[in-house]
């Protein structure tokens, strides 16, 4: 998990909320599905020993870097809803870095980088692909509830494995934030230990498996001091 440009601190626990994707990477979706999944540290600030889908904090770099081919449409628009300024592109390239950083996994297309390359870019460019979002689906949002030592807006992405360019089980290129990441069957997860909302959302992939598009409305998990509301995201004009 990166470091951060971010959101505005909440004014009662003053914990800056901060922008952040996670990437569920599903495969075998047609036969007997499983999740991309590894375990948090014990001695993590954040959700300690839980088992997690890759991602993390937006970095303040994100930005700036080009995606090879951009989100679908419809997930841009839905990105946008209840978010300040333009948040779509650098939310999936932020996706795509924690997926390779966490796990080693490239969601890619081959093609050069058109200038200089982040430093923090440098390890994947070195595979020859650029960032791609076309494969990406925004599914979920949730923000983590006050009173945490860390709070993130996070925007859940699925992407089918068959869109990853690279070898499904060689985890060798990993940083080591997770560990034992493994591929869980969706009929097996709920024997890890999980996060409550990483539950939530499970149960909207399961019922998401034989969709082959983004949703039309994205359920939004929107915690701040007064309440705890579930809402939809139903974008606005799709972007140009």
């Amino acid at each position: 998990m990166s470091s951060t440009d971010t959101e505005t601190a909440n004014p009662v626990d003053k914990t800056a909320i901060r922008d952040a994707a996670t990437v569920i990477v599903v495969r075998d979706r047609g036969a007997r599905p499983s999740v991309l999944m590894g375990q948090r540290g014990a001695n993590a600030a954040f959700m300690p020993n839980k088992f997690v889908f890759p991602g993390g904090a937006v970095d303040s770099g994100d930005a700036q870097v080009a995606l090879a081919r951009p989100l679908p449409p419809l997930c841009a628009s839905r990105l946008q809803e209840e978010a300040p300024g333009a948040r779509a592109a650098a939310l999936a390239v932020a996706a795509v870095r924690e997926l390779w950083e966490e796990t080693g996994q490239i969601l890619g297309a081959p093609a050069p980088w058109p200038s200089d390359i982040p430093e923090d870019w440098l390890t994947f460019a070195g595979t020859g692909h650029r960032p791609a979002a076309d494969a990406l689906q925004f599914v979920f949002r949730a923000i983590t509830p006050p009173g945490r030592p860390r709070r993130f807006d996070a925007r859940f992405f699925l992407v089918d494995a068959e869109a990853l360019q690279s070898d499904l089980d060689d985890f060798d290129a990993a940083a080591d934030e997770l560990s034992h990441l493994q591929w869980i069957p969706l009929d097996e997860v709920r024997s890890f230990d999980l996060p409550f909302i990483t539950e939530v959302v499970l149960a909207e992939v399961a019922a998401r498996l034989h969709e082959p598009g983004p949703p039309d409305s994205v359920p939004f998990f929107r915690n701040n001091d007064e309440a705890s509301l579930f809402l939809r995201l139903r974008g606005g004009r799709l972007p140009e």
